[in-house]
């Protein structure tokens, strides 16, 4: 008879992806994995395959978790200006409990130029990011918020740029008032 898992697969799957966020690909050892995820090695290699394997795996689950939290304050904002302001928030605040930064950067940053696999769901991603902000800016200009001098799809390639400077400077020293500010005159040049 085959022994029953002794963990939480979606469990164990959030700390390798945040080992994963912390460190980057290269840094993390499958025996940090191991420890850090509390599995044996044999559990590891059978229910996520190499390291590779898991860390896409991770990729994937970060992805899910941000656009659902994403999706989730979009919807609870009255004004498509509140929708913005809170995507902003989140990118240089984060969850209280989470690294700095965001997994999907940077593993663009350290991968996607020689891993097909990782610049494929860095894309993907970023591909959705985009189409997140331009609905909100098609909300705003409906709604007379935002200016319509420019195009929507132009505008969430623009903000999306901010978005993920804004995540790359949040793993650094740059203080938070900085990061809002840049958000402040991200926002007032949709208002003119």
């Amino acid at each position: 008879m085959a022994r029953s898992k002794e963990f939480e697969e979606k469990e164990v799957l959030d700390k390798a992806m945040r080992l994963f966020w912390e460190q980057g690909y290269e840094k993390t050892s499958m025996a940090e994995l191991v420890e850090h995820m509390g599995i044996h090695r044999r559990s590891l290699y059978d229910t996520f395959g190499d390291k590779h394997n898991l860390f896409l795996k991770a990729m994937d689950r970060f992805d899910d978790k941000i656009s659902a939290a994403l999706a989730g304050g979009v919807k609870g904002s009255k004004t498509a200006s509140e929708a913005l302001q809170f995507i902003f928030g989140f990118m240089i605040d984060g969850d209280e409990d989470s690294p700095a930064g965001c997994l999907m950067v940077n593993s663009a940053v350290e991968l996607a130029a020689r891993d097909v696999e990782v610049d494929n769901k860095s894309t993907k991603a970023f591909t959705t990011a985009e189409q997140l902000l331009k609905e909100i800016i098609l909300w705003g200009q409906r709604k007379g918020e935002f200016t319509s001098t420019y195009n929507a799809e132009e505008l969430a390639e623009y903000l999306h740029n901010v978005w993920i400077g804004l995540r790359v400077m949040a793993r650094t020293s740059a203080s938070k008032e900085k990061l809002h500010r840049i958000t402040h005159i991200s926002m007032k040049l949709l208002e003119e």
